[in-house]
């Protein structure tokens, strides 16, 4: 498991980074503050404060760089 902080600061970041992950068979979660939210699920990540950084816990043991370099623009 790999955790990176990311910034979804816009409703069309939310959209392509939920398409993004989508791709990918692992788990993602997304951890802001006690939330623990599937990074999958649109609704669920506009329940969360997207003006800070989030924490984006990734369940993966093999294709991390692949996920990574997908990650990119949403990275901090």
């Amino acid at each position: 498991m790999k955790t990176v902080q990311i910034s979804l600061n816009s409703i069309d970041k939310v959209k392509s980074f939920v398409n993004d992950i989508s791709k990918f068979n692992y788990d993602f979660d997304l951890v802001s503050g006690r939330y623990v939210i599937d990074a999958k699920s649109i609704m669920g990540i506009f329940s969360l404060d997207l003006s800070k950084p989030i924490d984006l816990s990734i369940h993966a043991e093999e294709d991390i760089d692949t996920i990574l370099e997908t990650l990119k623009p949403y990275l901090i």
